[in-house]
């Protein structure tokens, strides 16, 4: 990949820079700030300072007017801030035009996401989408690489430099790249697609678990299925999905996924990029909704997840929210305004396994049409059934006679004509 930006080896020190426009979105600007320096902290860079700045409007050349610039930077300069990080969105020529007057390191949201994503990427696929993203947001700033290439002027101005000529050859194989990655994204698609037909075959109910990042999304997943997943109190831990097969109280079976989290102002490109992870989440049959309770902002989060959900095309799936971390809320008499949100939610501790029973409950009832509970009666010579019971469905009772087995089994409903013949009142 070329590398496109000339930032510092080391960035250590950050200052946070927030602008809202209306009285009325300063709340919500000191809470993105917020998250903003957890963003930061995650790639490890200690935060130094920030400001939380209300402009009349935003400006063309640096986000904000010169004299506001000047304080900016003056602010910056007394922490000993060696990056200037923006919560608002920077086009490529204000971000060009903030490092020239700061001699510092200037990057903003987007930027910030893209590294963590860039860090955390395990998977070949997860690698993938992140490059592309990437890839897609550095075309329009190569040329803050090429500043140190000459120019040689030509009568009229009509002969170009070698630099642009340069830029024009690295706009290329940019190009080029962006389309080898989206073609490699519609292999593994294809592939997801088959993986999924080869579920649809083997009637397992699926549901998928989505929320903010940090939720305790993994950690709901582990609870549930005693898995070996990588659980971290950190932004973005996981980037890539994981199915378990969960056994519910009733003992039927449900394939369970774990998808990326989500957060407030997330790049559209990542949304774009990352469609292929997310999609599982607009194809099940329900979906977990885990927010964390202890998070002042859980109202918000909560609002940014259907965003999401409605963006993907999946606010018409079935949706169990669930409030974890209960074991955090301090004042528990709080907990009651949330149901405000969704009268159905249910309060979970994925670390204490407070209302974990509960969850389960509310996930059986969520498939409780898709499975049949039926006694039979099975020759010895078809023990073929009872293997495809294994396999799809659960046996909750069983004893073997002269002949044959006599068994209740937990279903699929697309099973039972199957097995219909051999009902033990069709057969005694």
């Amino acid at each position: 990949m070329l590398d496109v930006r000339e930032r510092p080896q080391f960035v250590e020190r950050a200052f946070l820079v927030g602008l809202y426009q209306e009285k009325y979105e300063e709340p919500e600007g000191h809470s993105l700030l917020l998250e903003l320096g957890e963003l930061v902290k995650t790639l490890g860079i200690d935060i130094v300072g920030q400001a939380l700045v209300r402009v009349p409007r935003l400006h063309s050349r640096y986000l904000v007017g010169t004299g506001k610039l000047e304080e900016l930077l003056d602010r910056a300069a007394e922490v000993e801030a060696d990056c200037i990080v923006f919560d608002n969105e920077l086009s490529p020529a204000q971000q060009r035009n903030l490092e020239s007057a700061s001699k510092r390191c200037v990057v903003d949201r987007q930027e910030v996401i893209l590294d963590i994503f860039a860090r955390r990427a395990q998977t070949r696929e997860a690698k993938l989408q992140v490059n592309l993203a990437r890839m897609e947001w550095s075309l329009p700033r190569l040329k803050r690489a090429w500043t140190h290439l000459g120019r040689q002027g030509g009568r009229g101005g009509a002969t170009r430099g070698e630099g642009e000529q340069q830029i024009e050859l690295d706009r290329r194989i940019v190009r080029k790249r962006i389309s080898q990655m989206r073609e490699e994204l519609t292999q593994v698609r294809k592939h997801r697609a088959t993986q999924r037909k080869e579920r649809e075959r083997t009637p397992v109910p699926n549901a998928a678990i989505v929320g903010y990042t940090n939720a305790g999304k993994s950690s709901l997943l582990r609870s549930l299925t005693h898995a070996d997943i990588l659980v971290a109190d950190k932004l973005f831990a996981t980037l890539d999905t994981a199915t378990r097969k969960v056994e519910l109280p009733n003992g039927n079976p449900l394939l369970l996924t774990d998808t990326v989290g989500f957060v407030r102002n997330l790049p559209h490109r990542l949304i774009e990029a990352f469609k292929a992870t997310l999609e599982e989440a607009a194809l099940s049959e329900f979906l977990i909704h885990v927010i964390d309770a202890s998070q002042p902002a859980a109202p918000e989060y909560y609002e940014t997840t259907l965003r999401v959900l409605k963006e993907l095309g999946a606010d018409q799936t079935r949706i169990i929210t669930a409030w974890n971390k209960i074991d955090l809320v301090e004042d528990r008499s709080l907990l009651p305004s949330l149901k405000g949100l969704d009268p159905e939610c249910v309060f979970i501790s994925t670390h204490s396994g407070e209302g974990l029973d509960e969850l389960q409950q509310r996930m059986q009832d969520m498939i409780a049409n898709r499975v049949v509970h039926m006694d039979l009666a099975i020759p010895h010579e078809r023990a073929d059934l009872i293997s495809t019971i294994h396999d799809h469905g659960k046996i909750l009772e069983q004893r073997y006679e002269y002949d044959g087995v006599r068994l209740t089994a937990s279903i699929p409903k697309r099973f039972e004509k199957r097995f219909t013949p051999f009902k033990r009142n069709g057969v005694e």
